[in-house]
């Protein structure tokens, strides 16, 4: 069994809204690239993966916030393994300022053939994840199963260079900021916590046309994200608190 690991940022001034609080992209990017750099550091990163012509895809995504650390703030963030399968594996993420929590996660990541673009049998891993395992529960519940919506307003635009990742498709961070732009600004500026549930279904690619749909529920806001083939990509659950 490995230990939980963790990692210290500084909050750039890149990284915070007009609020001077780091906005919830870079709150969820510093747990993606903890991710990713403690998944190289235990031998089944991306860069052991692509010698294979393999990759890491993120499939499901449960994100609470509680507090959005100031410009400048030293942070901590703590990730660990704690299940793996045939299909997917669970990455946890707690986010640190001082003895304070500021926001936890847990993500659900797949293994996906470059080439084929399929999802491939985690169980080549087997040897190495027995390794890295750690005997800590998830802080919190597990990403939620989204259904699809209704929206009540929609909004457009193309996929371009800047969208895309290495994985050449839409990034994760992308998806977000596009939703947050869809919301009222004073709930932003307001918001004091709140819960994000993420759902990536299909692949956005360039030159594709992203139409992103959002529906109200009182404190709660849905969304989905579809392309102009007829995919239904992403859909995404935040409840303000």
């Amino acid at each position: 069994m490995a230990e939980i690991t963790s990692y210290n940022f500084t909050v750039q001034p890149q990284d915070v809204d007009f609020t001077l609080r780091a906005s919830v992209s870079s709150i969820i990017s510093y747990m993606l690239n903890v991710a990713g750099e403690d998944a190289d550091r235990k031998g089944f990163g991306v860069a052991s993966l692509q010698g294979h012509s393999y990759t890491w895809v993120l499939s499901r995504l449960a994100v609470e916030i509680t507090t959005q650390p100031k410009q400048y703030t030293n942070i901590e963030v703590d990730t660990w393994v704690n299940e793996f399968n045939r299909l997917s594996s669970t990455r946890n993420f707690r986010m640190r300022q001082g003895e304070e929590l500021c926001a936890t996660g847990v993500s659900q990541w797949c293994m996906l053939d470059m080439e084929s673009r399929q999802v491939v049998d985690m169980t080549k891993l087997k040897d190495v994840y027995e390794r890295a395992m750690v005997a800590e529960p998830s802080p919190i519940a597990m990403p939620a199963r989204l259904r699809a919506i209704e929206a009540q307003s929609e909004s457009s635009r193309p996929v371009v260079y800047s969208d895309i990742d290495f994985n050449r498709h839409v990034n994760t961070l992308r998806y977000i900021n596009l939703m947050f732009d869809t919301l009222p600004i004073d709930i932003i500026e307001k918001n004091r916590g709140l819960r994000m549930d993420i759902n990536f279904i299909s692949e956005a690619l360039y030159g594709e046309v992203l139409t992103i749909g959002s529906a109200q529920e009182g404190d709660v806001w849905l969304f989905e994200v579809s392309s102009n083939s007829g995919k239904t990509l992403c859909r995404a659950r935040i409840e303000f608190k």
